[in-house]
């Protein structure tokens, strides 16, 4: 078990391989477990670092409102990378990791060698989309203070995540999955990086962000699994290894 600490909050990372690098983020609700299946066929040629955000799985649950923001989330990551050594890596995520990614992209862009953004979106740019976007954020950050971890659901992912209880993924929904401005969208035409952009055939609320991301980023490749859903890499794992090796196997890094 590893951590790194900033102000006082512990943030839980996972180190396998050697290789180049490659930081993988987990969605809302979920943990570093969710990378259990590409960890395994990775690590074999890559470094692969995986973390549990603030709030989730083995991390800390801060009380402060404030210790939960985009901000501190690409710092985090940024203190992942100098743990392990690593200055620059190929860094992808889903959903929520997958805004990471981008939010990471913005904050040290000479650190990020490609990104991988799966199932997941680039915000909005029209406020009453956002606004719209973050009300279901606070809502779910109330269920979450309302009901506890009974509010997680049966998805595979979350029911492996391990969180000690809810009142981090209430903080969570608020600091991190609400959005504030339309920065990651206005990026993605000056990503100049290799970038994946997979979203599975069922999971059609993230189509169209999907199309839009790969329409915006240069170069974007584009990749839809069929009989997959929001979690893709747990739905149809093989496939989603093998369109992920398939894009990282083709760069040098």
């Amino acid at each position: 078990m590893a951590y790194i600490e900033r102000d006082g909050v512990k943030v839980y990372f996972e180190d396998h391989g050697t290789g180049p690098g490659v930081l993988l983020s987990h969605g809302f609700s979920c943990s570093s477990t969710m990378w259990r299946d590409q960890v395994e066929v990775l690590q074999d040629r890559y470094r692969v670092m995986t973390w549990d955000m603030r709030g989730h799985g083995q991390s800390d649950y801060p009380d402060d409102p404030e210790a939960y923001s985009e901000a501190h989330t690409a710092a985090d990551m940024a203190a992942i990378l100098d743990a392990c050594g690593v200055q620059k890596a190929m860094v992808g995520g889903l959903s929520l990791g997958g805004c990471a990614s981008l939010g990471f992209h913005i904050a040290h862009p000479g650190r990020t060698a490609g990104l991988m953004l799966f199932d997941t979106g680039p915000g909005f740019r029209k406020d009453e989309a956002r606004a719209a976007w973050n009300d279901v954020a606070y809502k779910r950050a109330a269920a979450f203070e309302a009901n506890g971890l009974a509010e997680l659901g049966d998805g595979p992912a979350v029911q492996i995540a391990g969180h000690r209880d809810a009142t981090g993924l209430a903080h969570a929904a608020r600091g991190m999955l609400a959005q504030s401005n339309a920065a990651m969208m206005e990026s993605l035409p000056t990503i100049a990086v290799p970038t994946l952009v997979l979203v599975g055939a069922e999971d059609v609320k993230f189509h169209a962000a999907t199309d839009y991301m790969a329409k915006k980023i240069p170069g974007a490749q584009k990749v839809v699994l069929e009989n997959a859903g929001h979690e893709a890499n747990m739905d149809q794992p093989a496939a989603f290894n093998a369109a992920m090796c398939g894009f990282l196997d083709g760069l040098k890094f």
